[in-house]
C-alpha cells in the first residue's frame, strides 16, 4: 500500500512539475504558464502596475475608507492577511536557492518577474471581489472557487464553473495542510539556532505552534486580519531593518554588487544554460514566492470592505511589489554584498552566513524573522483552507470548527515527520491550484478588463473618490 501510494505521488509530482525545453534550458510547464499569464495581463490591462499602484498605496494608508461598504475587514487588513501568506521562508531561503542555482543574475530576473506578477495579482483579486458571496450574517465567501462558480455562470457555463470551483477547493485543501510549513520552519530554526532536531523538540515546537495558531484562527477572519495587520509590519521591519544594517556595513560594496547582479543576468557564462538558465531559475523562484496565479491570496482580499472590486485589485498588486521586488531583492543584495554566494552554501544557510558577517549573534535576528514568517504563513493558510473546506462541506459552525481543530492538530505531525512523499504530495496539490485558476482568468479576461478600466477612468475623472460622490450608493459592476 505504501509503495503504491509512493508511486502515485511520484507520478503526480512528475506531472505537475513537468519540464519543457525553453531556449536551451528546462523549465516547469506550470511556471511557464504562470509567467505567460503575467505578461498577458500586464498588456491586456494596460500596465496596471503603473496606473494603479498610487491608488493602492492611498487605499492601504486609509484614504477613501467607507465602513458601510460590504466586507469583513479593511483593505489594509486584507492586504496584511494576504502578505502574511506570501511573505515566508521563500523570501529568505528561496532567494538563496535561486542565487545558488542561477548565480547572482537570478535576482535580477526575480525582480523583473515580480513586476509582471503585479498585473496577474490585480486581475485575480479584482475578479475575486466581483464574484464573492455573502452569508445571511454578512460574512464573506470568496476565492477562486467562487470566481469560477459565479463568473462562469454569468458566461452561461454554470456546471463547468461549479466543477472547476470544486476542483480548486480540493487542491486548496491539500495546499493548506500545515505539514510543510511546520516541517521546514522547524528544520531551518534548528539550523540557525543550533537546536537538536530530534522528535522530542519537534513535538514541543509543533505543540507550541498548535496553541499559537489555534488562538488566532479560532477567532475567524477578523481575528486573523487583526493579528496579520500587526504581525506583517513587525516581521518586515525586523527583517528589512537587519538587512539595512548589513547593507550599511557593506555600503562600499553595493555598487559592485548591483553591477554583478545585472551583468550575470545577461552573461552567457553565468550558469548552466547561460543567461537563459539564470532567467529560468529567477522566474521559477519569483513565481513560487509571490503566488500570483495560484489564487490563494484572493481568499484574503475578498474579505475587504469596498464597493469597487478593482480598488482591491489595486491593493493586491502591491503584494508582489513588497514580497518579490522589495524583500526578495533585499535578500539578494545581502547575499551578494557579503560575498557568501561563493562559499558553497545553499538555501537558508547562505542567508544565515550573510547575517553572520555582521556579528556572531546576528543570525539569531534571522531566526526570529524565520519564525514570524512561518507563523504568519500558517495563520493565513488556516483561513484559506477554511474557505476551501466551507465550499466543499458547508459553512456551518460545526463544519468550520472541525476544520480548525484538524488544521491545528496536524501541526505537531509536521514537526516530527521527515519531509518525504508527504511534502511532494502537498507541493503537487498546491501547484495544481494554478490549473483551474488560470482557466477562470482566461475565460473572464474581458469582464476584468472592463471592471478595471471603468474604475481607473472613474478615479481619474473624479466620479470615484471625488468631491460630491457618495460612495455609500456606489455599486460594483458584475459584468
Amino acid at each position: 500500500m505504501i509503495e503504491t501510494m509512493g508511486r502515485f505521488i511520484d507520478h503526480l509530482s512528475a506531472f505537475v512539475f513537468m519540464k519543457v525545453p525553453f531556449f536551451g534550458a528546462q523549465i516547469e510547464l506550470v511556471v511557464l504558464a504562470l509567467g505567460s499569464a503575467m505578461i498577458f495581463f500586464t498588456l491586456w490591462l494596460g500596465i496596471p502596475q503603473l496606473r494603479g499602484v498610487g491608488i493602492g498605496l492611498q487605499l492601504i494608508r486609509g484614504r477613501h475608507i467607507d465602513d458601510s461598504a460590504p466586507g469583513s475587514v479593511s483593505q489594509f487588513q486584507a492586504l496584511s492577511t494576504a502578505l502574511s501568506g506570501t511573505i515566508g521562508l521563500g523570501n529568505i531561503g528561496g532567494v538563496a536557492i535561486a542565487i545558488a542555482l542561477g548565480g547572482p543574475g537570478a535576482a535580477f530576473w526575480m525582480f523583473v518577474i515580480g513586476f509582471f506578477a503585479m498585473a496577474l495579482k490585480a486581475a485575480e483579486v479584482t475578479l475575486g471581489l466581483m464574484y464573492r458571496e455573502f452569508t445571511p450574517s454578512g460574512e464573506v465567501l470568496g476565492g477562486p472557487m467562487y470566481t469560477l462558480k459565479n463568473g462562469l455562470a454569468r458566461l452561461g457555463l454554470p456546471k463547468t464553473g461549479r466543477n472547476l470551483g470544486g476542483l480548486y477547493a480540493f487542491f486548496a485543501l491539500g495546499g493548506a495542510l500545515p505539514l510543510l510549513q511546520v516541517n521546514q520552519s522547524f528544520s531551518q530554526l534548528t539550523l540557525i539556532a543550533e537546536i537538536d532536531n530530534g522528535p522530542g523538540n519537534g513535538l514541543i515546537y509543533g505543540l507550541f505552534l498548535t496553541i499559537a495558531v489555534g488562538v488566532v484562527i479560532i477567532g475567524g477572519v477578523r481575528s486573523i486580519a487583526s493579528v496579520a495587520a500587526r504581525l506583517v509590519p513587525l516581521m518586515c521591519v525586523i527583517y528589512l531593518g537587519a538587512g539595512i544594517v548589513i547593507l550599511m556595513v557593506n555600503a562600499g560594496a553595493i555598487p559592485a554588487a548591483l553591477e554583478t547582479i545585472v551583468r550575470t543576468a545577461f552573461a552567457p557564462e553565468a550558469v548552466a544554460g547561460g543567461a537563459i538558465g539564470s532567467f529560468v531559475v529567477g522566474m521559477r523562484r519569483a513565481v513560487f514566492s509571490c503566488e500570483a496565479g495560484v489564487g490563494s491570496a484572493v481568499m484574503a482580499h475578498a474579505a475587504a470592505r469596498t464597493h469597487h472590486p478593482a480598488s482591491e485589485g489595486m491593493v493586491g498588486l502591491i503584494e508582489p511589489l513588497l514580497d518579490t521586488m522589495i524583500i526578495c531583492t533585499m535578500t539578494a543584495l545581502i547575499i551578494v554584498v557579503t560575498g557568501v554566494y561563493d562559499d558553497g552554501h545553499g538555501d537558508i544557510a547562505m542567508t544565515s552566513a550573510a547575517f553572520g558577517t555582521v556579528a556572531s549573534w546576528f543570525p539569531y535576528v534571522l531566526s526570529v524573522a524565520v519564525f514570524l514568517f512561518a507563523f504568519s504563513t500558517l495563520i493565513s493558510w488556516g483561513y484559506y483552507g477554511l474557505q476551501a473546506w466551507g465550499y466543499l462541506f458547508g459553512h456551518s459552525r460545526a463544519s468550520e470548527l472541525a476544520f480548525k481543530l484538524l488544521y491545528c492538530l496536524l501541526q505537531p505531525i509536521g514537526a516530527i515527520l521527515s519531509p518525504g512523499k508527504v511534502i511532494d504530495l502537498i507541493d503537487s496539490l498546491f501547484f495544481l491550484m494554478v490549473v483551474p485558476n488560470l482557466i477562470g482568468l482566461a475565460l473572464l479576461a474581458v469582464p476584468v478588463r472592463r471592471e478595471m478600466n471603468g474604475f481607473l477612468a472613474g478615479v481619474k475623472a473624479g466620479t470615484i473618490y471625488g468631491k460630491g460622490i457618495d460612495d455609500e450608493t456606489a455599486q460594483p459592476r458584475h459584468d
